[in-house]
């Protein structure tokens, strides 16, 4: 790794003052309060996420930020969100169903009841079998059921053993996504859904008609012709069995954002326990009876997407254009609203605005914060807005403003207290972090390594050669239970370890704005021909999950 300077030692009397603020007068939990509680769900383009938007823009306001704004980064598509969602079984007894539809699928159009119709097709010519006889039907298709008994605990928080293991990743380590030897995925990457989940596939990504769909029951069938069939057949409702057990039903989208999408049929995902009694009663031939009545919107109106941003202007004659800049995805999924996906890093990251405000600090560079919409669907916001501000990946053209960013951080990995950094294989930056990290070692937070993480906002910055980062987290529960899922609220955002975030990140922020030098760089990536954002060496997101984090 690089040298650091002696510049880089944390002013312990600003240290002081940010740790007194962010740790004994923090606004943190409030933040998160208006994000989830009062905002709602906040998927891209849905009224919740301007909700949320335009509070952030008032507060940040109040804090005396500067050019705060909604700021469109480019076309999105439409808006959705859930007006009604009833559902039940009636026959061969009452029973109220755990589901959730799937994001930009149509409601019922009222009330419905219908039987459940056990829907087969290995091929296309078993389609034939089902002409003219599932109109108002529900059907539900073949699903694994989940593994019932785990005996195995959330991980909680990274072991010291874990912790050696990220501070002793190599390069090579790092092109992988992560320090070695970890049990699971790394926090920061996605890993595939299990066998009935899915749900970025063609829908997510603004493609086809469908996202991912459990056990459709037509391996040899396109899923768009699929759904057609279903659309033309006048099908009532699509069950779907969602990822998870206990109750906890990980969300995904039905069909694509994109304006040009086509109509799908209503669909539904239900809790794998629902799913597997219903599914088990019709193919004993008992018949089954739902009620439903779902009730969503498409907003079309507006088909842009906007971020969320806002400035503590710079005072160094020589560095005030240059910028330090801190975010995080506001947009969650609809299932629940959002509160470790990713309400606490955006809380976080606006704590940080606020610590930094609060105590009169005057920066020598401009901080910006970031706040991201339409990660879920692909990093649209971030990817956006480098391309207007930044440069062109595909072609590695740069805009002035490139230049002149010294770092990017980011918060993405649910409620966790910040363990260290990640440094995307920039090891020169290495020593510089070891130093800043070093006030912090008493709230647990001492470890840099050179592995990367993927498959959240800072990899859009990396891509095109700015300084991005992402801090290391302890994991909690996020993948096992909040993630994407209609368990994801503020209840099960960590207080304390918030406050902890919001200090550290105030501290790197402000050790940013104020170092002689910028952050050292990486070379620069090559040109990438068809595009992609994710950072160099970082691993690509499975085309079939169901976004990010």
């Amino acid at each position: 790794m690089g040298t650091a300077l002696a510049q880089d030692t944390p002013d312990p009397t600003m240290t002081a003052r940010i740790r007194e603020e962010g740790m004994n007068h923090s606004q943190v939990m409030d933040i998160a309060f208006h994000l989830t509680d009062v905002s709602g769900p906040r998927l891209s383009g849905s009224p919740g996420l301007k909700r949320a938007q335009d509070w952030a823009v008032d507060q940040l306001k109040t804090w005396c930020m500067v050019n705060v704004k909604r700021e469109d980064w480019g076309k999105f598509g439409k808006g959705w969100e859930i007006q009604k969602n009833y559902v039940a079984m009636t026959v061969p007894y009452y029973h109220a169903l755990i589901g959730i539809p799937k994001a930009w699928t149509p409601g019922t159009n009222g009330a419905i009841k219908g039987e459940v119709v056990y829907f087969k097709v290995d091929t296309i010519t078993d389609l034939a079998k089902y002409k003219g006889k599932l109109k108002g039907k529900i059907i539900i298709t073949d699903a694994a059921a989940p593994k019932e008994q785990n005996f195995e605990a959330p991980p909680g928080r990274f072991t010291d053993a874990q912790m050696a293991m990220f501070a002793n990743a190599t390069p090579a380590q790092g092109l992988a996504g992560g320090a070695p030897g970890l049990t699971g995925p790394i926090p920061g990457s996605v890993p595939a859904p299990a066998a009935g989940g899915g749900g970025r596939g063609a829908g997510g990504g603004g493609g086809g008609a469908r996202g991912g769909r459990s056990g459709f029951g037509g391996r040899g069938v396109n899923p768009n012709t699929l759904a057609q069939f279903e659309l033309d057949e006048g099908v009532g409702l699509i069950l779907a069995q969602a990822r998870g057990t206990d109750g906890t039903v990980f969300t995904t989208n039905g069909a694509s954002h994109a304006d040009t999408a086509h109509m799908v049929s209503p669909s539904l995902e239900t809790s794998s326990e629902d799913y597997q009694r219903i599914l088990r009663l019709v193919k004993a031939g008992i018949p089954v009876t739902l009620e439903a009545d779902i009730k969503t919107e498409f907003f079309t109106k507006d088909l842009e997407g906007y971020n969320v941003v806002g400035e503590i202007p710079g005072t160094d004659p020589n560095l005030k254009d240059q910028l330090v800049m801190l975010g995080g995805h506001f947009d969650s999924w609809h299932a629940a609203t959002g509160g470790t996906d990713n309400a606490s890093g955006s809380a976080v990251m606006l704590e940080a605005m606020r610590i930094l405000s609060r105590i009169g600090f005057h920066p020598r560079r401009t901080i910006r914060i970031a706040l991201w919409s339409a990660e879920e669907e692909g990093e649209l916001g971030s990817r956006g807005y480098v391309a207007n501000h930044f440069g062109d990946i595909a072609t590695m053209t740069l805009k002035p403003e490139q230049s002149k960013v010294s770092a990017y951080y980011n918060i993405d990995n649910g409620t966790g207290k910040i363990r260290g950094i990640f440094l995307q294989q920039n090891a020169a930056a290495g020593p510089i972090f070891q130093q800043w990290l070093a006030p912090f070692k008493d709230l647990g937070a001492t470890t840099v390594t050179i592995a990367n993480t993927a498959s959240t906002d800072h990899a859009a910055l990396d891509a095109i050669g700015i300084p991005g980062f992402q801090f290391i987290q302890d994991p909690m529960d996020y993948m096992a239970r909040t993630h994407h899922s209609n368990q994801d609220t503020y209840d099960k955002i960590n207080p304390d370890d918030m406050k902890q975030m919001a200090t550290i990140v105030a501290s790197f922020v402000y050790n940013t704005a104020q170092r002689d030098e910028m952050i050292p760089r990486k070379p620069l990536p090559a040109p990438r021909a068809g595009g992609g954002t994710r950072g160099a060496g970082a691993a690509a997101r499975p085309a079939t999950t169901t976004g990010n984090n």
